[in-house]
């Protein structure tokens, strides 16, 4: 087959429709044997920066370097909303606001915009002294959360007005490429160019954690888990790492490697909301990388070049996760649900004679066995 030079930012169709070029299309979504559902998403006329589930995973929000942001129906993976007119410049990241129905949007010309979901009218506009570069929400709905280029600088503003609240320049030695609040809305974590982390404190208004992150390039994205606990980064060194916050092991043996990793330098990660052992990573050599945190192992890879919804909620299912779960060694058990008889996982730390059934169907009856005491010794 002859070989094509494919741009990885490029949001057209590959053109051609023969055999070869189906099967190599299906080869980039992961192949035949992993069969996951994809959706393709297509309206924007340059890259896509941002994506982002909303609306109680009805919809989509992506933004791109067209200067625009388009909110989709997943289900009909069409456009129902276009945002246009606030930047002049790529969006380079959004943030979603809780508990209302506003996303805020920043952008490299300096500006902070608000945007009603359901209207697609313009809320408020703040600029800042320089080009931003990330972007986050605060779980209370309350604060949003920006970082500012070449000041490397971040500004934490109010979410109802943009006002900002606290800058803090030159928090790092150079550009900030990420930063989150934690789930509790108390402490603000970065990532920046100089490979090091830090966490500023809201109450205490200071920097309380500062961590060099021993990556060997650019640190690029950050999550935290569900609980505040851990937080995981990603890096240009084609490797992620797992951070015990709590436990402060971080600082004298560091991070915890994600086994497995890119083949390319990774430049985002974030955490299920609804699976706190549940991690996506993407990187520049066009894959999309699925972790399961329990066991700090790469559970399934996706390849592709586009905008995409991908249908990971029954992965334990997929012949590829289950034969790369046994040829690695891992050690985990693959059971079949007494009463689903879909396949799962079972921890290290259990046993099959206490556990039956998925975690789905033991939510949905009551246990049919109490724990056994110790015995004595």
């Amino acid at each position: 087959m002859a070989s094509r030079n494919i741009d990885p930012l490029s949001v057209e169709q590959p053109s051609g429709g023969g055999e070869e070029e189906r099967e190599e299309q299906e080869r980039g979504a992961g192949g035949a044997r992993s069969r996951v559902p994809v959706k393709v998403l297509q309206a924007h006329s340059d890259a896509v920066t941002t994506a982002r589930l909303c609306c109680n995973d009805r919809c989509i929000l992506s933004c791109s370097s067209d200067c625009t942001a388009v909110l989709w129906d997943v289900e009909s993976c069409q456009p129902l909303r276009t945002f246009v007119g606030g930047h002049s410049k790529p969006i380079t990241e959004c943030a979603l606001i809780p508990n209302s129905s506003s996303v805020v949007t920043v952008s490299w010309d300096k500006k902070m915009v608000a945007w009603d979901l359901e209207t697609g009218l313009t809320l408020w506009k703040w600029r800042q002294p320089g080009l931003l570069t990330s972007c986050g929400s605060s779980s209370d709905g309350r604060l949003v959360v920006c970082a500012v280029d070449p000041q490397n600088a971040v500004s934490i503003c109010d979410a109802a007005s943009g006002r900002t609240l606290h800058h803090i320049g030159d928090h790092h030695r150079s550009t900030i490429t990420c930063c989150r609040f934690d789930p509790q809305s108390q402490r603000v974590a970065t990532v920046s160019a100089d490979r090091r982390i830090k966490l500023w404190d809201l109450r205490a208004q200071k920097t309380t954690v500062a961590i060099d992150s021993n990556h060997g390039n650019v640190v690029s994205a950050c999550c935290f888990t569900g609980s505040g606990r851990f937080l995981c980064t990603a890096s240009w060194d084609k490797t992620l790492k797992l951070w015990d916050l709590q436990a402060g092991g971080f600082r004298s043996h560091g991070g915890t490697p994600l086994q497995g990793g890119h083949e390319g330098s990774v430049s985002a990660c974030c955490i299920s909301a609804a699976d706190a052992n549940l991690l996506v990573s993407a990187s520049y050599e066009r894959t999309v990388a699925v972790w399961d945190l329990s066991t700090v192992s790469q559970t399934l890879v996706l390849k592709d070049g586009t905008l995409r919804l991908w249908d990971v909620e029954n992965t334990e299912e997929i012949p590829e996760v289950l034969k790369k779960r046994s040829t690695e060694g891992a050690g985990i058990p693959i059971l079949k649900c007494e009463e689903c008889g879909k396949p799962f996982p079972v921890s290290r730390l259990l046993t099959s004679e206490l556990i039956t059934q998925c975690i789905i169907c033991c939510l949905k009856s009551p246990p049919r066995y109490r724990p056994q005491p110790p015995p004595l010794s």
